[in-house]
């Protein structure tokens, strides 16, 4: 990945290089200007140079959106200073492009309001006060340049929103394989030690029982034991995750016909006493006739794995929202908290094996979540902000009541 990135810069470099010589050639070669002019838009492609050479090594907001001020300046420069050149209106046409090769909408419609109102602003002084004639179009066909100007804009916000769809697909896609081989990973793993793992440890706890239960055993023997066996018992207990995530189907238990707001209800009752420690509060939003159909137990599980997660990052006193909602051909349950949320780079290590934001935990909870979604046809979208709350989609194929 970081190979490729490389060779990336190195062609952007190259790119900007040639452009940079263009517009400078361009601004050489042209005839009839003031030395004030010249030297302003030399001076503007210098400054456009160096902020396009740092942009790769601060790839902040703010400097995204210095180089769209940059360029619309530079642009806006070009058509006022040369009216003659007829591609100069194409090019203010054009500039909520810059915006697009960011692939942020903020950026795209920032650049497309300020684009609007920069071209409002000079076509109405050069309308009323300009007395160049080069600019006679402007004023012989107004209605027809701004209907230009604003056909042009609205094939660029098509261009925009279908190139934006297209890398959310392509994102998501991504983000599902990369979710699709840790779980691979996780099942390998777990396949290959779980089990050698959990032969030793019960001959292990075994003995320690037997020591234990000895009358002969000293008292203070005794204690070390016991704290011996609840070790055993914790190694035993992730073990067991392990082998969930590696053979999610054990039992082979049939599915069945789920009313999702039933159990949905059944399980905040059974959390209600988990959530007393931390103050927390439910609200339910349900809509009517929701149904998925998949084995019980693991919908339990599912959801209480993510509703114990949601008690655990909220704050006293915080309440948890459960809604679901039924959406073509699926059903959407959200567990919405406002705890601590997480960063991107939590987000995209979430799911990950023994990574965990908790002191005590193993990073399995979420994992046997994704394995029973992935399971079923589902799907696991996750947004969080950090220090605003997270949000957590599960998306489940929905069945009809028989």
């Amino acid at each position: 990945m970081e190979r490729y990135r490389e060779i990336n810069i190195k062609y952007y470099y190259h790119f900007i290089k040639a452009i940079i010589a263009f517009m400078a050639l361009a601004i050489i070669s042209s005839h009839g200007k003031s030395t004030a002019e010249y030297l302003f838009l030399g001076a503007l492609i210098i400054v456009l140079a160096i902020v396009l050479f740092v942009y790769p090594k601060h790839e902040t907001f703010l400097m995204k959106i210095f180089i769209i001020l940059l360029g619309t300046i530079y642009f806006y420069s070009i058509f006022y200073i040369y009216p003659e050149t007829w591609s100069s209106f194409i090019f203010i046409c054009l500039i909520p492009l810059i915006s697009i090769l960011f692939f942020d909408a903020k950026l795209f419609y920032f650049s497309a309001v300020l684009n609007g109102l920069l071209y409002s602003a000079i076509s109405s002084y050069i309308i009323l006060f300009e007395s160049n004639p080069a600019f006679n179009y402007m004023k012989t066909d107004i209605i027809g340049n701004a209907m230009n100007f604003l056909g042009s804009q609205l094939l660029l916000f098509f261009i925009f929103w279908l190139t934006l769809i297209r890398i959310k697909k392509q994102q998501l896609y991504y983000e599902q394989l990369q979710q699709s081989e840790k779980l691979k990973t996780t099942w390998q793993l777990a396949a290959a030690v779980a089990h050698e793992i959990r032969n030793p440890l019960t001959v292990v706890k075994g003995f320690l029982q037997l020591y234990e239960s000895d009358v002969s055993t000293p008292s203070d023997r005794k204690d070390n034991y016991r704290l011996m066996m609840d070790e055993l018992n914790m190694a035993e207990k992730v073990i067991s995750q392990f082998l969930m995530v590696a053979k999610p189907d054990t039992g082979e238990k049939s599915e069945e016909i789920i009313d999702v707001n039933q159990e949905l209800r059944n399980i905040v009752d059974l959390m209600k006493s988990y959530s007393y420690l931390n103050d927390s509060e439910f609200f339910l939003e349900l809509e009517s006739d929701c149904y998925t159909c998949m084995n019980i137990m693991e919908f339990k599980q599912l959801f209480i794995n993510i509703i114990k997660n949601a008690i655990e990052a909220s704050s006293h006193g915080q309440t948890i929202v459960i809604k679901n909602r039924e959406k073509g051909k699926q059903i959407w349950i959200e567990v919405i908290d406002r705890g601590n949320g997480m960063t991107k780079e939590e987000l995209r290590s979430l799911g990950t094996p023994f990574y965990s934001l908790k002191s005590k935990g193993t990073g399995l909870g979420m994992m046997i979540c994704y394995n029973i979604v992935l399971k079923y046809q589902g799907t696991i979208d996750i947004n969080s902000k950090k220090g605003k709350g997270t949000a957590v989609a599960v998306k489940l194929p929905s069945c009809s009541r028989r």
